[in-house]
């Protein structure tokens, strides 16, 4: 079991350093170059509700003002310089010292909003999913990003029940704003049209040169609250765009950290890393079939949220695994992959000016397979 104490990484103080990928093979013909930064977000927790905010948000430091903060460190990224060093450790980064590119895009790993989107008891528009399309949608100032976001949902978006016998509408807005983002269609240009959507549980992917993305939302498999799991999807996807061996990332909400793999204690009464009972987010084997439906394809890494505190990077299930703190606490991952290499640094937000402050770093080599 990975415990907190063992992912919470002050630069590679307490380094956690990753193996290095399988045996690899020349690249096929067709490959395209690669030379991709991006960032990756995960747990915003939007929290407006009406006029103010939904009980204890301010207390947990859910407010419009730290989302400001964040964006200003994720604005002003660009130009930035990887860091070669975290508390006076060297990073080991492949691009450390050199100007960070302008990002493609922010990947987002779930939980946009607090509470099911801000609903009332009654059908209506959310105010945290209008608080997140406000911020965290590509635009111009200071009030919002400067670049594309590709939404992925959490339980925080996806558990909320609502009246009978209209139960699924809370769901059903939040699926409508990742369809509305990604789903390409011949009467309607979304922003960022994905490559390939799985119109049945809403993960999609993308291509970015010769990487490949793939946003599967609460976990690949997931069939709860009615969700249709994406497995056989993401099986045909994985065939369709990364036979040839080119690096694919991988975002979820659910992790293998020590809250993602909590199960029911009957002893303590309540959900822990200890219990012996039935899972609280995602089963073993719900994540076996999710592990077996990657052999044999050049998995780079997997980033997801849900756990809000700690910076993570370790390694579960053969595969590299990152995730950056809470968005609504500053934190985010700055993610570069080219030809040769993987280079990640999680940070936060230092100031409300774009000041940015690097946590933990993990570079490895990274070519076809």
């Amino acid at each position: 079991m990975v415990t907190r104490r063992s992912l919470l990484l002050q630069g590679m103080g307490a380094g956690l350093w990753l193996s290095a990928p399988p045996a690899i093979r020349p690249a096929a013909a067709t490959m395209p170059q690669t030379d991709v930064t991006f960032l990756v977000i995960n747990d915003i927790h939007a929290c407006r509700m009406g006029s103010g905010l939904s009980p204890n948000c301010a207390a947990e430091g859910k407010t419009d003002a730290n989302l400001l903060r964040h964006i200003a460190a994720l604005n002003a990224i660009t130009g930035k310089r990887w860091p070669e060093e975290i508390d006076g450790k060297a990073t080991g980064l492949a691009s450390a010292g050199k100007p960070i590119q302008h990002p493609h895009g922010i990947v987002v790993c779930g939980d946009i909003t607090d509470d099911g989107g801000g609903q009332t008891a009654e059908p209506g528009e959310g105010s945290q999913l209008l608080q997140f399309s406000h911020r965290y949608q590509q635009g111009h100032g200071p009030d919002c990003v400067h670049y594309p976001v590709y939404v992925g949902l959490g339980n925080h978006d996806l558990d909320q029940d609502g009246r009978p016998p209209q139960v699924d509408w809370y769901r059903d807005e939040l699926r409508d704003y990742v369809r509305f983002n990604h789903k390409p269609s011949v009467f309607f240009k979304a922003p960022f049209p994905a490559d390939n959507y799985d119109e049945a549980s809403d993960n999609y992917s993308w291509n970015w040169d010769g990487l490949h993305l793939i946003q599967a939302q609460r976990f690949a498999g997931d069939t709860g609250k009615g969700a249709a799991s994406g497995l056989a999807w993401l099986k045909s996807d994985l065939a369709t765009y990364a036979a040839d061996g080119r690096p694919v990332v991988i975002f979820q909400h659910y992790g293998w950290d020590h809250f993602s793999l909590e199960r029911w204690d009957p002893e303590k009464k309540t959900f822990d890393p200890e219990g012996s009972g039935p899972p609280h987010w995602w089963s073993d084997a719900d994540r076996q079939a999710f592990v077996d439906t990657l052999k044999g394809y050049n998995i780079a890494a997997i980033f997801h949220g849900h756990e809000h505190d700690t910076p993570m990077i370790y390694q579960s299930a053969g595969f590299d695994i990152v995730k950056p703190k809470a968005a609504y606490m500053g934190g985010f991952g700055l993610v570069r992959i080219s030809g040769t290499a993987m280079d990640i640094a999680l940070g936060e937000a230092s100031d409300d000016k774009g000041g940015v402050r690097f946590l933990a770093a993990h570079s490895k080599p990274l070519m076809t397979r």
